[in-house]
This record gives structure tokens, C-alpha cells and sequence, in this order.
């Protein structure tokens, strides 16, 4: 069901052209707002949109307007069901929505290895890092770890530069590649199946 709600939210993102951080802000506030209550499978879509809404006002200089996300909702809840729901998850986090995320870990490692001589970085191998980090957005079993290592790791898997790990990188990022082995096998995983997902949204980006 997490799957689900992430993949349909990463087609909201892309088709309103909102920024990268107001998608994994919402889904930051997704999971920490589960941390804290019980959400059952017919609420989560709810919480979701009430995420989306709640990132957008943090991160857009132009939010969407409450009408886009009874839209979102497909009409199953109306404008006074979602005021009230983000009044209570922003009260349930205390405001607290401040926090380091993985694409400001991801954006930070990718003009790190810009300043590598030996890499050739196009716009694609941007798109593609991004994608990728995307993916791991979209599982439950990578919250067992830290956003930032699944983000280097994302980045550095598609550069195909041997050895996969340097020294400069380790003591950029803070991980050894011991660390980042912890967490690969999953992301390729992710990365290989995604064309035969039923998920398809960032397979289709």
C-alpha cells in the first residue's frame, strides 16, 4: 500500500512541476506521522494528500490551491476534511519540519562529484541519480536506513568509475563502502525491476 500511495504521489509531483524537495518533504512527514499514530489503509491516501499539501506550502513560492488537492483526492474527501486532518498531523509533529532530507544529502554528493576530474557528468546522469533515489522512495525496507546513504549510494552506482569507493569521497560523505554495501543490493534491486513494476511512474519519467 506504501508503494502505491509513494508511486501515485511521485505522478502528482511530476505532473504539477513542483520542486524535488516538496516530494521527499512529503514523504518525510508521511512517515513521521505514522511513527506517531495509527494509520489505517483507508486513511492513508488521506495523510498523503494532506502531506503533499502540507510540503507544498513549505517548499513552493506558489503552493497548489485546495481545490487541486480534493482533485488529488479524487473527490473522496472535501476541502473541510483536509483542513481539518492537516491541522491535526502538523500539531501531532510538533511543526517540526525542518529536517535533513536525501535529495539535499543527493544534490550535495552530486556537486561533490562534479569537482572530480575523471568524471563526466551530462545532464542525464542527473536525471538518472534523481530517478534512482526516487525508487528507493517508494520502499518500506529503506527506512531501516539513513536517507543520505541511500542518496550517495544512488548517485555513485551509475557512475561505473572503478574503484567504486575513494577516500575523497569517503571523508565528503562520512561512509566507508562497507556502509554503502549495507544498503546497495536493495537499490539495484529497485533499479533492475522497476520496467516490470506495476508501478511505473518514474520508470515512466
Amino acid at each position: 500500500m506504501r508503494s502505491i500511495l509513494a508511486d501515485r504521489l511521485i505522478e502528482v509531483h511530476h505532473s504539477f512541476g513542483l520542486m524535488p524537495e516538496t516530494l521527499y518533504l512529503t514523504v518525510h512527514i508521511i512517515e513521521q506521522y505514522r511513527s506517531k499514530e495509527t494509520v489505517s489503509e483507508t486513511d492513508l491516501l488521506l495523510v498523503g494528500v494532506i502531506a503533499l499539501l502540507i510540503a507544498s506550502k513549505y517548499e513552493q513560492s506558489g503552493p497548489l490551491q485546495m481545490e487541486d488537492f480534493v482533485d488529488i483526492s479524487e473527490r473522496a474527501y472535501t476541502k473541510v476534511q483536509i483542513l481539518a486532518k492537516e491541522k491535526a498531523i502538523v500539531k501531532t509533529l510538533k511543526w517540526n519540519l525542518s529536517v535533513p532530507m536525501q535529495y539535499v544529502s543527493l544534490v550535495r554528493f552530486l556537486k561533490a562529484a562534479m569537482c572530480d576530474k575523471e568524471i563526466d557528468m551530462p545532464v542525464q546522469y542527473e536525471i538518472a541519480n534523481l530517478a534512482i533515489s526516487e525508487l528507493g522512495l517508494m520502499h518500506y525496507s529503506m527506512l531501516t536506513y539513513c536517507p543520505s546513504l541511500a542518496a550517495v549510494y544512488a548517485a555513485r552506482c551509475t557512475l561505473e568509475k572503478k574503484p567504486l569507493w575513494i577516500q575523497t569521497l569517503m571523508q565528503y560523505t562520512g561512509y566507508s563502502e562497507q556502509q554503502l554495501w549495507e544498503c546497495a543490493p536493495q537499490l539495484v534491486i529497485f533499479h533492475s525491476s522497476v520496467g516490470e513494476s506495476k508501478l511505473q511512474v518514474v520508470f515512466d519519467k
